[in-house]
């Protein structure tokens, strides 16, 4: 096997969509894949798929956590083993909706974001912190252009909230030539993310605010994914990148 083969990535959210995306991406470009999620049968489905693709044997390895969990971030600590952690993908996360009629209702539904937007985030990062290669290590935290813009409530402040940290952490690694990324996606079809709260009127209005006339695909992020771990990124830290198509221009 040769060394670029032995890079090791960890994607969180890494069964559908985006997360897939970027794990096939990665695979492609000569990494071993740790996809983490909360789903086993997804997870194993994704694995499957991408190793079959790759022709090479346990190239996608599925670690099953919830990590909003302390107890259970440890499951991905335990996959890495002894390996060096070349990447740090941060893709889990998503619009939490419930009622929000009481206080003690309002205060479960942003807790419930920032956990799923934030401290999923956190927790993964500070559990491979001792892993990761140092130097080279890279760290991207998947945000989305509702942080720049507003429209999701608490979870436009959890996305924006990850925006500070990394700001934090790029400072904090910088030091070790460890990079630190946002990327930030606009409307991106072919995800869960809307689940069945899309209508194509809902599709029209994204497209219509694009500058390119299109919807973003999951393909869209990887490649700006696959950009900010590799080896012609080491000068870029500290930055949020929007892919969104023109919907936001960059500030």
């Amino acid at each position: 096997m040769t060394e670029e083969r032995q890079r090791l990535a960890v994607v969180s959210g890494g069964g559908t969509g985006i997360g897939a995306a970027v794990a096939r991406g990665l695979v492609a470009d000569g990494f071993d894949v740790l996809v983490v999620g909360r789903r086993g049968d997804v997870l194993a489905a994704a694995a499957r798929d991408i190793t079959a693709e790759s022709g090479r044997a346990d190239a996608v390895v599925p670690v099953v956590a919830d990590l909003t969990d302390p107890g259970q971030v440890s499951a991905v600590a335990d996959a890495v083993g002894e390996r060096t952690v070349d990447a740090i993908v941060n893709n889990a996360g998503g619009y939490l909706g419930g009622p929000t009629g009481t206080l003690d209702e309002v205060a479960a539904w942003w807790r419930a974001n920032l956990d799923a937007n934030v401290l999923t985030a956190v927790l993964l990062t500070e559990a491979l912190l001792p892993a990761l290669r140092r130097p080279g290590g890279r760290v991207v935290l998947l945000s989305s252009i509702a942080a720049q813009r507003g429209g999701g409530g608490p979870y436009s402040a959890a996305k924006a909230a990850l925006h500070g940290w990394a700001y934090d952490l790029a400072g904090q690694l910088g030091p070790d030539r460890i990079t630190v990324n946002v990327v930030s996606p606009g409307y991106v079809a072919e995800t869960e993310f809307f689940g069945d709260r899309m209508t194509p009127e809902g599709h029209a209005k994204r497209v219509a605010a694009t500058l390119v006339g299109r919807a973003g695909v999951p393909d869209d992020i990887a490649a700006a994914v696959r950009y900010l771990v590799g080896p012609s990124a080491g000068y870029v830290t500290g930055q949020v990148l929007g892919v969104n198509g023109g919907s936001v221009l960059g500030r």
